[in-house]
Formats: C-alpha cells, sequence, structure tokens
C-alpha cells in the first residue's frame, strides 16, 4: 500500500546545506521531500559553501523574515596570492602574486583593519538586484557592475592556521559578523590591502543567530525522514522546531492570557501591557505554549505585528 502524505506541520527545520547545492536548490528538494510549496529560507549560501540553512515550512515562513537579518558565523579558508573574478574559487584566476614574502604581523594588521564596523562592496557575483536583476547574472553576462558599498559589522576575524607552500599562504578563518557581510569581500579586500590578491576557497556557516549547524540535518537525511512520515512506528521521523520555540528563541517570550491571545489574533491593542515586554519586538504565546504573534509596543499598549494563522502556531 503506498503511504498516506499528510501536509507537514508548520515549523522550522535546520538543513546543514552540502557543496555544489545553491539554496533553491535546497528548498527546492525540502518542498519534494515534505510535499508541499510553502518551505522558503532564511539566508543564502553560495553554491561553493557548505553549512547551516534555515528552512521555514508552512506557516511558519512568516518567522523567516525574524531570522534572515541575525548574526552569523562563518568559517573559511583564505588564499593570499591569487584573485579571482568572483573573488572564490569557482571563478577564473585574474591575478597570480608571490605572497611568501608577506609577514604574519603584516596579515594581522591587515586583518584588524577589516574589523569592526567597516564598509564593504559586496562581490561582484552577488545576488544583490542591480535594477532588478541578480548582480551575478549582469557579470556572466559581460555587463560592467557597480554595487556600492555597505556598512557592516565583523565582530570576530580570528586565524587558526595559517599554511605557506609554493608562494601563496592559505589562512584558516573564523568570522563573526552582521548579516549582509560577505566573507568572499573579507577575503578579496585582504589580499588588496597586502597587494597579493586574495580569493576564498572554502566557506562554512555554522550559526545563524541561536542556531547551530551542529543541530542541523543533512538534505539526504531530511529526504529519508520525510519518505518514512507514513510508514509504520519505529522509523525515522522528521522532527521540526515549532513555531513557539524558534520565535521565542529569537525574540523571547511574552506570556498571554487566554483573553489577551484572542484581542491580539482579532487585532485589538493590549492596552497598559508595554511595560510587560522585555523585549521589542518579541513572540506572544498563550496558556497552551503556542505562539499568538510578534507584538510590539505602541506606546504604553501592546500590539500585532505579524499573527501567525490558525494551526501554525504550535
Amino acid at each position: 500500500m503506498t503511504p498516506t502524505r499528510t501536509t507537514p506541520a508548520p515549523g522550522i527545520l535546520l538543513v546543514d546545506k552540502a557543496g555544489g547545492m545553491t539554496s533553491h536548490d535546497v528548498v527546492a528538494k525540502a518542498r519534494r521531500a515534505l510535499g508541499t510549496r510553502k518551505v522558503g529560507h532564511a539566508g543564502t549560501l553560495d553554491p561553493m559553501a557548505t553549512g547551516l540553512l534555515v528552512l521555514g515550512v508552512e506557516g511558519a515562513t512568516r518567522l523567516l523574515t525574524y531570522i534572515v537579518g541575525l548574526d552569523k558565523t562563518y568559517e573559511a579558508t583564505i588564499r593570499l596570492g591569487v584573485a579571482t573574478d568572483t573573488d572564490d574559487a569557482d571563478g577564473q584566476t585574474v591575478a597570480v602574486s608571490d605572497a611568501s614574502a608577506v609577514a604574519s604581523d603584516e596579515i594581522t594588521a591587515a586583518i584588524a583593519a577589516l574589523s569592526g564596523e567597516i564598509s564593504q562592496v559586496p562581490s561582484t557575483y552577488s545576488a544583490i538586484k542591480v535594477d532588478g536583476k541578480r548582480a551575478y547574472d549582469l557579470a556572466r553576462a559581460g555587463e560592467e557592475v557597480e554595487l556600492k558599498a555597505r556598512r557592516v559589522t565583523v565582530s570576530r576575524f580570528e586565524v587558526r592556521a595559517e599554511r605557506r607552500a609554493h608562494g601563496v599562504i592559505d589562512l584558516d578563518v573564523v568570522v563573526d559578523c552582521s548579516s549582509g557581510t560577505y566573507i568572499r569581500s573579507l577575503a578579496r579586500d585582504l589580499g588588496a590591502a597586502l597587494g597579493v590578491g586574495g580569493h576564498l576557497t572554502a566557506l562554512r556557516r555554522t550559526r545563524i543567530g541561536p542556531f547551530d549547524v551542529a543541530d542541523a540535518t543533512s538534505m539526504d537525511d531530511v529526504i529519508e525522514a520525510a519518505a518514512s512520515q507514513a510508514e509504520p512506528a519505529g522509523t525515522p521521523r522528521l522532527t521540526l522546531r515549532t513555531p513557539a520555540d524558534v520565535a521565542t528563541a529569537v525574540l523571547g517570550r511574552f506570556d498571554v492570557s487566554e483573553q489577551e491571545a484572542r484581542d491580539l489574533r482579532h487585532g485589538k491593542r493590549l492596552s497598559g501591557a508595554a511595560a510587560r515586554l522585555t523585549a521589542n519586538p518579541t513572540a506572544a504565546i498563550d496558556p497552551s505554549d503556542a505562539l499568538v504573534g510578534i507584538v510590539e509596543k505602541r506606546g504604553d499598549d501592546v500590539k500585532s505585528a505579524m499573527n501567525m494563522p490558525e494551526g501554525a502556531s504550535r
């Protein structure tokens, strides 16, 4: 008998993306595995990159907007002495220099200049839109692409290992940074500052806000677990993080009564309740531990900024 597929429960799925796949590839595979079109992700990873990709399923896709802007951690390898047109190993080599004379203390100083709040020009081969088109599509079509610098914060840029051979230097680094930071651009700018060029040869995202890649599932395991959902008990089951747990982890918790939950769902304000908020915005949780929605202060009152659809709150 063919197993009966049911609509998946709303929730957040942490995926450890393999190299060679686009983020869209992961979403497409998740949609097929889970049997729903309602799957989205919070923050693209380049095909070369591996690591944490946060997926929202069904009604929990509404929470992705609160996840995409969280700080992130990456582990990367930067090669000094070679520059590419894409600023990573997927591109074509455009310049080669002998980096053997670059001293370690010069590298340390150049990294310090790329730490803290900095102005960064994203890679030409990025997903940023220019006049409605992706920058990488324009660049691959041979068009000149000029992207504006943006302010980003690099709170940690640490060298874990340094290897030298054949005129190049490979640096294994860990980077904590704000959303919108391009690690490829850090590699490019580090090489430029040292006068030898640089590009990224490996990249792995290990953290997004409170979520860690150690808790993520491979796409193969997602597909296997989803296929077994309708099988007899004892087979693997795919567990999604509930909207309430995720929203609380990201925004904090605001407990409301049953009546307050009804009022929020009907668009009413909670008069005088702003003093009870410990974060703004925050997650409103009802007595059954269901997510009512995301709420924020309006003067002395609390107002819903986003309500969860019925059946998508736990």
